[in-house]
């Protein structure tokens, strides 16, 4: 039984991409128009944006940064302005690999503003016109990151798991008014983001495969839409260890 409406048919819909100059949302960007729709790319990268935009029809490029809310606001309006939407995917990220033993306060805040602040003020300017509208679908990308804690994710993890737990409110309040919502967890997908990482990232796979189960996922009305499942489901299945369990293995997998 699906848990959200299914989105299949991609011809005469409209998708806006938050987070789409490279990696995971760029490539949802191209497969969406590949597949008919309609779709609006942002991001801070201006000319990232605009080389997407002008390669084809259907395509258009409005540059933001998601930290200003007043831009947000803006954009958001813009956007309703020329007719509803059908998707909103919300991929905008910060990372930097980060522990505890080397705290930097500027950074766990950098990760704050962008992965989940930016998320907020999206939220903020989009879920009114959606229930005014009466239809439309939420995405947000999390992380297996967010399932429980990691080395090297002192920053990273601790927004992902509030972007998963956001996800699922909004599930609740927002899936009885007939709007979709879905939580998106990827693990190691090669992005300029991941490339900062120095140790082997198990299962890793390519933005394009990223973006394939994605749009599969939506395709089944899931609400989460995790992948490579090879992966993901060890990480699923670590949620349920005791705590005791969990931190020996990770320390004795990790060696850290």
């Amino acid at each position: 039984m699906s848990l959200n409406p299914v989105l299949r048919d991609w011809h005469s819909r409209r998708a806006w991409i938050v987070g789409a100059s490279s990696g995971i949302g760029l490539a949802v960007a191209e497969a969406l128009h590949t597949r008919g729709a309609e779709v609006l790319v942002s991001a801070r990268q201006a000319a990232a944006l605009q080389s997407f935009a002008a390669a084809a029809p259907r395509r258009r490029a409005l540059a933001l940064d998601v930290t200003d809310r007043a831009a947000v606001e803006q954009a958001t309006a813009q956007v309703f302005a020329d007719g509803p939407l059908d998707l909103i995917l919300y991929c905008a990220g910060h990372y930097r690999p980060l522990r505890a033993t080397a705290i930097d306060t500027d950074e766990l805040l950098r990760h704050q503003r962008v992965n989940v602040e930016g998320a907020l003020h999206l939220l903020g300017a989009c879920v009114p016109r959606l229930l005014t509208q009466g239809h439309g679908h939420l995405s947000l990308v999390g992380s297996v990151a967010g399932y429980r804690g990691l080395p090297q994710a002192l920053a990273y993890g601790p927004t992902k798991a509030a972007i998963a737990n956001l996800a699922e409110v909004l599930f609740l309040d927002l899936r009885p008014r007939g709007l979709g919502v879905s939580l998106i967890s990827p693990g190691f997908v090669a992005t300029p983001l991941t490339a900062q990482n120095a140790f082997r990232m198990p299962a890793l796979i390519t933005p394009e495969q990223a973006a394939a189960a994605i749009l599969r996922g939506w395709a089944r009305g899931a609400f989460e839409i995790h992948f490579p499942k090879r992966f993901t489901y060890a990480l699923r299945a670590l949620r349920w260890l005791p705590d005791r369990w969990y931190f020996a293995l990770i320390h004795r997998v990790t060696g850290l």
